[in-house]
């Protein structure tokens, strides 16, 4: 993972994260990876592993057990109202780049079509997460 100098690295671990929930590659209801090795996949320090982790806690994503270790969150409706906020936001990063290089709504509608269709070209060849969703 490559970080943005201009963010709190451990924010964007949340964002990270948080998209790994959601397109499954941590199930709900799995145990999480433990904090020191995410800090070393990561290369990152435990205590920032630690801060971005109690977020997710703190936004209903995952659940910690003491002696256990924590979890995914259960909570399916909440995993889907996380992709959604996180598409929205990609949308809406879309929508002001888009407007910024002076694309009208059709063009960036055609562009974002195009793009999802050379995508979806290239997807038979790759393997898809657990829990990825076509839709």
């Amino acid at each position: 993972m490559q970080f943005d100098s201009t963010l709190p690295i451990w924010l964007q671990l949340v964002t990270e994260f948080s998209r790994r929930i959601v397109v499954g590659l941590w199930p709900s209801g799995t145990k999480m990876p433990g904090v020191r090795g995410l800090a070393e996949e990561l290369g990152v320090n435990p205590n920032t592993i630690q801060r971005a982790l109690s977020e997710l806690e703190r936004e209903g994503l995952c659940r910690s057990e003491r002696t256990s270790g924590r979890f995914v969150t259960e909570d399916t409706d909440r995993i889907d109202q996380l992709r959604a906020e996180l598409a929205e936001g990609a949308a809406d990063e879309f929508v002001s780049r888009a407007r910024g290089v002076g694309l009208t709504r059709s063009q960036a509608q055609q562009l974002l079509t195009d793009r999802w269709d050379h995508h979806d070209h290239h997807r038979d060849d790759s393997p898809r997460p657990e829990g990825a969703r076509d839709d």
